[in-house]
């Protein structure tokens, strides 16, 4: 790969834990990538910091009222500066770049994955949301325009490389594996007196707040095996879910024959994001590696539907498909950040989906508008049902 030009990778999402992760990855790797673009949402300090280190082409920032300060702060150098989220869309479309990792949070990571496919960039796909969301639109955009989308996240990253080299050989199951997050022992009592502080404790990955409450109510991977469905072809009852409480196995592909073969590896991130910017080749790194000697055992548990209803939810959510996935991600997204705040208990949570999946109206055959009314009714209507 060392004769081949650099590749120009836009982060979407730079300041966040895939983002800078990704920035370790492409430090470590300076002869094989550049940074062509760098955006974030709120976070204009880190960013600076960034746009300072990497000399990227452009910087865009979400939020308009950071505009004047990251412009000043840039202004002697020859970075061009953006600001909106029109703008975070409009340069994952940008010519010179090859790759674009798609590290937002949430639904706001929708519009720009949609314009960078259609501009026929290679999609490392970090926002799960994005298929979550609007699955079937952007499965559809990715092939009317040739573009490859490359999971980041470590489940999904662990089944595409299960299943490279497999061709069309027919798969019985995936199995995703979860770590059970930080109230795996706790009972129904416990759980209802669990705080926000609490639930950012996750055992055993560093990731964003919101990502670790979601890993805490098993929302997350509710939103996998979504996300997983797209990827992948494959239907609702050929998914597993597996509490693995070590994280070494990260997921999992059973054949037709009966064969399991398995990705391991440390609960590093960096891992994933390095093979989805080189896929399909393998290159060197110095993360750690997992010792055998260390690690006596592996287990695995069956998930507790009962306590952890997001789970249970989200299946009942892909099973209804049309916007049902997009109405529990909106819903997801307001309760998480009144938990965060402590305005409400992390049981309510599912209690409230439940009530907006009653209410909410259904759309059987979306269309991108649809998603978009679909996002900010079901957003309104939850914040109703909280007071």
């Amino acid at each position: 790969m060392e004769n081949t030009p650099k590749k120009q990778i836009a982060i979407l999402g730079s300041t966040g834990s895939i983002g800078t992760q990704a920035l370790e990855v492409i430090a470590a790797n300076g002869s094989l990538f550049d940074v062509y673009a760098l955006t974030a949402n709120n976070n204009v300090d880190l960013l600076i910091d960034q746009a300072r280190k990497y000399n990227p082409e452009m910087v865009a920032i979400g939020n308009e009222n950071y505009y004047n300060q990251l412009k000043e702060a840039l202004s002697d150098l020859p970075i061009k500066v953006f600001a909106g989220n029109d703008s975070i869309a409009q340069v994952a479309e940008m010519h010179p770049i090859d790759i674009v990792l798609t590290a937002m949070v949430g639904y706001s990571g929708l519009k720009p994955t949609m314009n960078a496919i259609k501009a026929g960039k290679k999609i490392a796909l970090a926002n799960k949301e994005t298929l979550v969301v609007a699955g079937e639109l952007i499965c559809d955009l990715a092939a009317q325009f040739n573009s490859a989308i490359i999971p980041v996240d470590s489940e999904h990253s662990a089944i595409f490389q299960c299943l490279a080299g497999e061709g069309n050989n027919p798969v019985e199951k995936l199995i995703l594996t979860a770590s059970g997050g930080p109230f795996r022992t706790k009972s129904l009592h416990e759980l209802e007196l669990v705080t926000s502080a609490q639930a950012l404790k996750h055992p055993n990955w560093e990731m964003g707040a919101k990502i670790t409450v979601d890993s805490a109510s098993l929302i997350n991977k509710g939103f996998e095996i979504i996300e997983a469905k797209w990827l992948f072809g494959v239907s609702p009852d050929q998914i597993q879910v597996v509490i693995h409480p070590q994280s070494i196995i990260h997921s999992m592909v059973q054949f037709d024959d009966g064969s399991i073969k398995a990705q391991l590896g440390m609960p590093d991130m960096k891992l994933p994001i390095q093979y989805a910017f080189t896929y399909p080749d393998r290159i060197k790194s110095n993360f750690p590696r997992f010792d055998f000697d260390l690690c006596s055992q592996f287990t695995f548990e069956k998930p507790d539907l009962e306590r952890f209803r997001n789970l249970g939810l989200a299946y009942y959510a892909m099973e209804q498909g049309g916007n049902m996935p997009c109405i529990l991600n909106a819903a997801n997204e307001v309760l998480v950040a009144e938990f965060l705040k402590d305005k409400i208990g992390f049981l309510q949570m599912s209690d409230i989906i439940e009530d907006v999946f009653a209410k909410a109206i259904f759309v059987a055959k979306p269309s991108y508008e649809d998603y978009v009314i679909t996002d900010s009714l079901v957003r309104i209507l939850t914040k109703e049902l909280i007071k």
